[in-house]
């Protein structure tokens, strides 16, 4: 049998490396983490011991495969495990751990090549009898080729980059007017992404869902899946909620799809855990297409942990330690449904934008009854910092019931005893989405978010009610702004039924009666309107400078401070405010310059996303801000004096 490593470094960082380190642990071996320098994350925190790479961007910290690989020699790992994103899927990575003496935990390096070129997968795949979307896919096509040859495979046509992934540079173009655009705009966004602008055209699939199914395959020719996954709930081709098994497929065609990810893995000798990702049309679940191959860990993976009880990083450690597998296809077996949700720090309310800050309390739910059904992959710790330089996904919340309907319920109220004060998540969002009638039908597409998102984020926290409210409700106070007219209040029972706590308060020129009675809050104002608010059993207040954090059942709510004083411009200049905590990159106009209505005046950036601000009317830029410089949610960022005679 072949030996074990003693010790492995997590070239990772945040939850994925805690999970890893997790499983060392439980395997007795020796754990060695690596950390940047301005790293927030408390991952070092669960390894024997750490390194160093220094501070930096990540091309000098995560992204440095020399800097990693001299940490894994000079603390004497046998192996290095990727987690996902960073070095994961790079090829010339991998070479270097093999040229370096070190076991990379992965694939070959030439698997990796090949699917990492969506052309080159297409083949490899289509070689051993995988259905691939109908379309043109060849290296080198201009855009004559690729606009003749969408008119072969019919609109409408998704444009998709070679190299790369997570959306970017895909278009979908539903008439041949708009094709030639939106070609020029996709290879700008892929050779700015990739470094590449290689494109392909495939078939728009209708009410497309996304379905992946988990592979193992060892260095002794077997091969396995572990079943699928349905991952169709995303925002913007990045997956929000993802569940296993999916809803839509039958017993022979989970089975068919599993036997397609199988010999996929095959078509380019695949070793290790990968994933296969298959587009499949609603109505057509007999038929689906192969879409990619991630060739790693993938962050939905726990769902698939769930439902077959395998630990897959503790297969991936023994595959690359060159263990045959332990499991044969036919002694796999699917127990009940798994779903996971995915806990952004961002701002639903305000399109998505990315959000951070300090971390003030924070509370997981707890495994009820302790069977192991709810499941928390974070990383994030009280006190800790979300900062804007890394990916916005900050925890997993993942829960197991015998249906679907009731993992449903059960991560509802997972969600609901979940609390991240302190930063802006999308908590509150999530729960919202899982009472979507179709959602809970299992009625879905990739599409849905998109299309329903603003709606359902609306719909996510408390409307209508009184900040001020909120905050009262939550501290169990009265709010000395509102005031008290003859408030009177009673907790516990008497006669009739508790009663719970009755107050009065002063809305605006009229009386708002509050009644709370165990986790429901009910507001009654003298116009007749009614808002009623699902508080926590433990609800929470918490004072800051920038105003009063609520816990509430359906999300952590900032009752934000009265806004600053602007500084020296006067109530009549227009403040552009930053939307989000991040690095300012760009300063299109010079301070003093003149602009129009709608001109693009800074841009920041964080956690992957750039965001624009625009003069919100024609005048006199003033900026408060530099290059380069790290800013806070709401930090103005420069003014615009109105010409004279314009409106502000």
């Amino acid at each position: 049998m072949p030996e074990m490593f003693h010790t492995v470094l997590v070239a990772n960082r945040g939850e994925i490396a805690i999970r890893i380190a997790r499983t060392l642990r439980e395997m007795g071996i020796r754990s060695v983490a690596v950390r940047a320098e301005d790293d927030p994350s408390p991952h070092p925190d669960h390894f024997d011991e750490v390194v160093s790479l220094g501070a930096g961007p990540l091309r000098e910290t995560y992204l440095s495969g020399e800097k990693i690989i001299e940490a894994a020699r000079s603390t004497g790992a046998q192996a290095i495990h990727p987690g996902y994103g960073f070095l994961s899927e790079n090829a010339g990575f991998a070479h270097a751990c093999a040229d370096a003496g070190l076991v990379f935990i992965g694939p070959p390096a030439s698997a990796i090549e090949t699917m990492g070129d969506k052309i080159s997968a297409r083949h490899a795949v289509e070689a051993r009898g995988v259905a691939t979307v109908p379309g043109i896919a060849e290296p080198g096509l201009d855009d004559a080729a690729l606009i003749a040859g969408a008119e072969r495979v019919g609109f409408p046509v998704l444009i998709k980059p070679a190299a790369g992934g997570g959306g970017k540079g895909m278009y979908r173009v539903d008439e041949p007017a708009g094709l030639a655009q939106a070609l020029a705009a996709a290879r700008r966004e892929a050779s700015s992404s990739f470094g590449d602008d290689t494109l392909f055209i495939e078939r728009f699939v209708t009410s497309p869902r996304h379905i992946e199914v988990q592979v193992l395959a060892d260095t002794h020719g077997n091969v396995i899946h572990l079943g699928e996954r349905e991952c169709s709930l995303q925002r913007r081709h990045q997956k929000v909620i993802e569940e296993a098994p999916s809803a839509l497929l039958t017993d022979a065609q989970r089975a068919a799809i599993g036997q397609a990810a199988v010999e996929t893995a095959r078509s380019v000798g695949y070793v290790g855990a990968g994933t296969v990702e298959f587009i499949v049309a609603g109505d057509r679940p007999d038929e689906p297409f192969f879409m990619e191959m991630n060739t790693r860990l993938q962050v939905e993976h726990p769902v698939t942990e769930m439902v077959t009880g395998i630990d897959l990083v503790e297969q991936q450690l023994r595959i690359a330690a060159g263990e045959p597998l332990a499991i044969a296809q036919e002694d796999l077996t699917l127990t009940g449904h798994a779903i996971e949700a995915r806990i952004y720090a961002e701002d639903p309310a305000a399109g998505f934008l990315p959000t951070g800050g300090t971390v003030l309390e924070l509370e997981w739910p707890d495994d009820w009854e302790q069977d192991g059904s709810v499941r928390v992959d974070a990383g994030v710790e009280r006190g800790g910092e979300v900062g804007s330089s890394y990916d916005p996904m900050i925890a997993k919340l993942i829960v197991r019931a015998a249906t679907r309907a009731e993992a449903i319920d059960r991560l509802r109220d997972a969600l609901a005893e979940t609390s991240i004060f302190g930063v802006v998540t999308n908590r509150g969002f999530l729960r919202a989405l899982l009472d979507e009638p179709s959602v809970r039908a299992g009625e879905l597409d990739t599409g849905f978010i998109d299309r329903e998102g603003e709606r359902i984020a609306a719909g996510g926290a408390p409307n209508g009610v009184p900040s001020t409210v909120l905050a009262m409700v939550a501290a169990s106070a009265v709010p000395p702004s509102l005031g008290p007219v003859g408030a009177w209040r009673l907790d516990g029972w008497r006669m009739g039924g508790a009663v719970g706590r009755r107050t009065q308060l002063r809305d605006g020129d009229g009386i708002a009666a509050v009644q709370t009675l165990g986790e429901r809050t009910t507001v009654t104002r003298a116009d007749g309107s009614i808002d009623v608010l699902q508080t926590s059993r433990d609800p929470w207040v918490r004072e800051t400078p920038e105003g009063s954090w609520v816990r509430t059942r359906d999300g952590d709510f900032l009752v934000e401070a009265p806004p600053r004083i602007r500084r020296g411009r006067g109530p009549a200049a227009p403040s552009l405010a930053s939307p989000m905590p991040g690095t300012v990159v760009a300063a299109h106009v010079a301070d003093g310059e003149t602009v129009a209505e709608g001109q693009a005046v800074i841009s920041v950036e964080a956690m992957k996303m750039e965001h624009v601000l625009r003069a919100p009317v024609a005048g006199t830029v003033h900026l408060h801000v530099a290059s380069g410089e790290q800013v806070t949610r709401g930090q103005e960022l420069a003014t615009v004096t109105p010409i004279e005679g314009e409106s502000a």
